[in-house]
């Protein structure tokens, strides 16, 4: 009963009023505080000057209880908090031992403060009652008067609608606003007054009010006299059979909106353009150095072939591949900053991608960078694409690398974290929930507010000419956003930058996927169905297959497949574009497996937006090849369709 009673107790034992026994209501009045053994003086210094010590030592000395009511206290309840004021009903009881004499002092009461506060109010409001009783004419007969000028004066329209629709009173705005008598008003039902598109729901909430419902903001267009027409934002209140109406003309605020929304567009569109013209400037500028690298090496190859001298023709050739890499690379970038990519999305084991990377970065960053690796016990496993991520890792770390050019520290730290409603609500396109955060952070020179807020944009870059494509962090940008991610950025000048990516948490174990060699094993004669629309590229991806000892069937679209699927001919493999014409290459995918259950499928693809997903988009039996690819690893992607299936450990 001492514990639980929600009066506060205590038992002070003593003439120095030790604290014996102290109940959790007496803690919760004095603020949790550590009081036991203690004497009152000590346990609660600041009440020395309000007499309740005295009062203690006058009861341990003559024996007689004291009885307080709605007795003032000034407590310290928290440390560094302001004092608060209660007010407590509180008895000091005696207690004697065998020989007579008070031995200590039990001390009840109950914190009155609520109902003090109540009571003052209420007297207070007692006293305001009467202040406005007595001057209750007054107010009813100003009253009256402010209504009428009210009516009379106001420039929103006012009246009383009733049950069929008619205004049985309206004030002088409605001749001011639409030009309509009283008089008029009252013969016109509203729907007669309305513009037609706005009837129909006028009627419904018209109805709406018959049942009890208020009209709050509800906004129609009316007929003036001339014939034009006002927006009138009305709010309507049902009492004892009558709406009555307050409508206000918007029509000026209306039209600002829409001026407003106009203005708005007008200036996305030109931020869109913009960039747009940012974006295409930056990819004529690197796709022309490419271009004229690759034609260049032919026109030159050619002629040394016309001439006979053939000793430079593989240096030739060896450049015009590496600028068609590079522009396979800026293609790739481009398609993940605009989250177009073709991503294999699946549950990867974050801390082992970065052991496994570890080595690679350490050759990344060289001696004078010194690399921390801090990863989370028990970390979850995210959804995400493993060689997306450890691209961007790299690119961070290269990155950080060149931010730090008298050296200095990168950590690459991995945590469990679990972003609530809150934080989504602030942070446009995330989504609450776990995720598995990934963040690299370095000693470097760090970045200003300006260069920040520009950091992920296309093209934009801090360094030199011909460094910098200005594609690293919008690629690795677009990619978080495309498997439902997100990135944070954090930098000031000269304290370093930190980059946070965060993943989506996987409700399943990890799944490891070994690395397709990248050799061309030679067929056994398997028998292939190439589908694509491109002729330069169905011939060689047919000589490439041939030259392997495959034996290749090609079609250009999907209707001549269709013809050869459903003939005799053998077939084990159907290599078909995504994007083809009439009939897309995943629909014949579907319409191949109904005519052979069991033939494996591998998809190529430049870009396909149904295809981005690699997990959505794909079945058992199927894989993807993005382009342009090497034709050492089409051989070796096709050698692995035919291999039999191997079910993995987990």
């Amino acid at each position: 009963m001492f514990a639980q009673s929600p009066s506060f107790s205590c038992l002070l034992q003593g003439p120095e009023h030790r604290f014996a026994l102290v109940n959790p209501a007496y803690q919760q009045l004095i603020g949790h505080r550590h009081v036991l053994g203690q004497p009152v003086r000590i346990a609660i210094p600041e009440v020395a000057n309000q007499g309740f010590f005295e009062l203690l030592d006058r009861v341990f000395t003559t024996g007689e209880p004291f009885i307080g009511k709605d007795v003032k206290i000034i407590l310290q309840r928290t440390p560094g908090a302001a004092p608060e004021t209660r007010f407590l009903d509180f008895v000091y009881q005696p207690i004697r031992d065998e020989s007579g004499r008070v031995a200590s002092i039990f001390v009840e009461g109950s914190d009155i403060t609520e109902r003090h506060a109540t009571e003052l109010a209420l007297r207070r409001s007692e006293a305001k009652l009467r202040e406005l009783n007595n001057d209750l004419e007054r107010r009813v007969i100003e009253r009256a008067q402010a209504r009428g000028l009210t009516w009379q004066l106001s420039p929103d329209l006012l009246g009383a609608l009733n049950s069929q629709g008619y205004f049985e009173t309206s004030n002088p705005a409605w001749q001011t606003v639409l030009g309509w008598t009283e008089a008029e008003v009252a013969n016109m039902s509203i729907f007669e007054l309305l513009h037609p598109e706005d009837v129909e729901h006028t009627r419904a909430g018209f109805e709406l009010t018959q049942v009890g419902q208020p009209a709050i903001c509800f906004v129609n267009r009316y007929r003036c006299k001339d014939g034009s027409y006002k927006h009138i934002s009305w709010v309507g209140i049902p009492e004892e059979g009558y709406v009555y109406c307050t409508g206000r003309d918007v029509t000026a605020e209306r039209a600002a909106q829409l001026e407003l929304a106009a203005a708005h567009e007008a200036l996305r569109q030109a931020q869109k353009m913009e960039a747009f013209g940012q974006l295409t400037g930056g990819i004529a500028h690197d796709f022309n150095n490419l271009l004229t690298g690759i034609l260049g090496s032919l026109a030159l190859v050619r002629r040394r072939l016309e001439a006979n001298h053939t000793h430079d023709v593989p240096r030739l050739l060896d450049a015009a591949t590496t600028s068609a890499q590079r522009a396979t690379a800026l293609t790739h970038r481009l398609l993940a900053f605009a989250r177009r990519q073709s991503l294999d999305i699946r549950p990867n084991d974050v801390n082992r991608l970065v052991a496994s990377m570890e080595d690679l970065l350490n050759r990344t960053l060289g001696e004078r960078v010194e690399l921390r690796c801090m990863l989370a016990d028990r970390a979850w496993p995210a959804l995400t694409d493993a060689n997306q991520l450890e691209s961007a890792l790299l690119n961070l770390a290269i990155n950080a690398r060149d931010a730090m050019p008298q050296g200095g520290r990168l950590t690459v730290e991995t945590v469990n974290v679990e972003l609530d409603e809150a934080y989504a609500a602030l942070h446009e396109e995330v989504q609450s929930g776990d995720y598995i955060a990934l963040s690299v952070s370095d000693t470097g020179v760090g970045m200003s507010a300006e260069t920040l807020s520009k950091a992920v944009d296309p093209f934009f870059t801090t360094k030199p000419v011909g460094e910098g494509t200005g594609l690293g962090l919008s690629v690795i940008y677009g990619f978080m956003k495309q498997s439902g991610g997100h990135l944070r950025l954090y930098s000031e000048l000269g304290q370093g930058t930190t980059v946070t990516l965060y993943l989506p948490r996987a409700r399943q174990d990890a799944i490891y996927v070994d690395v397709p060699r990248l050799n061309s094993p030679r067929g056994a004669g398997e028998t292939i169905l190439v589908v694509e629309d491109d002729d330069t590229v169905r011939l060689i991806m047919c000589d490439a297959l041939r030259d392997l000892g495959y034996n290749v069937l090609l079609a250009a679209e999907a209707r001549p497949a269709i013809a050869i699927l459903q003939s005799e001919q053998r077939i084990d493999l159907l290599i078909s574009d995504v994007v083809l014409p009439h009939v897309s290459g995943r629909k014949l995918a579907e319409l191949a497996r109904n005519l052979r259950a069991d033939l494996k499928v591998l998809f190529v693809t430049g870009y396909a937006e149904q295809a981005t997903i690699r997990g959505e988009f794909l079945d058992a039996g199927m894989d993807m090849l993005t382009k342009p690819f090497a034709l050492e690893v089409l051989g070796a992607k096709v050698h692995a369709m035919f291999q039999p299936e191997v079910a993995r450990p987990p």
